[in-house]
């Protein structure tokens, strides 16, 4: 309890300036990874398949959705921070729209959905802009989003938008 928030009950705002570190298990958590990597940016050399550790991993800039409502609020500028995305259990990736040999091509990630396969296998599809996308069939739902850096002030000083 405090004097900003007598009731004592936990908000989201107060967890704005804590790193990130979700997992997706289920396909209802799937949604909420989603929703936090969308408008993420990374280098085709920030993708990294790792066929002995069985995961694909991205090394992305992400904006803080869970913060713009605060930053809003607060009149302060939009923030993001570099986050890995790994996608565990992987026995294939496929890729399409990504030049593999430009290390340097910048991506920006639209969606990440689950596709249900047989039993608890599947596939986690990344979809980018530009009609790009990457899907990594897997043993099971395994994701993890987890903060690797302090938030900075997006380069843009705008929130990404989307007009329909």
């Amino acid at each position: 309890m405090t004097a900003d928030n007598p009731s004592g009950d936990a908000r989201f705002e107060d967890a704005a300036e804590r790193p990130l570190r979700l997992r997706a298990e289920a396909a209802q958590d799937v949604p909420v990874l989603a929703a936090l990597v969308q408008d993420a940016v990374l280098t085709a050399g920030d993708m990294s398949w790792q066929p002995k550790l069985r995961r694909l991993a991205f090394l992305v800039n992400r904006f803080r959705w869970e913060d713009r409502e605060a930053a809003e609020a607060r009149g302060r500028p939009y923030e993001r921070v570099r986050a890995v995305l790994i996608i565990g259990g992987v026995t294939h990736v496929a890729s399409q729209g990504i030049d593999r040999h430009d290390r340097d091509e910048v991506l920006s990630i639209l969606d990440l959905a689950w596709i249900p396969g047989e039993d608890a296998a599947g596939a986690v599809e990344v979809t980018l802009a530009g009609d790009g996308a990457v899907r990594a069939e897997v043993e099971c739902l395994d994701l993890t989003l987890s903060d690797v850096t302090r938030p900075y002030l997006a380069p843009s000083h705008r929130a990404p938008d989307h007009p329909g």
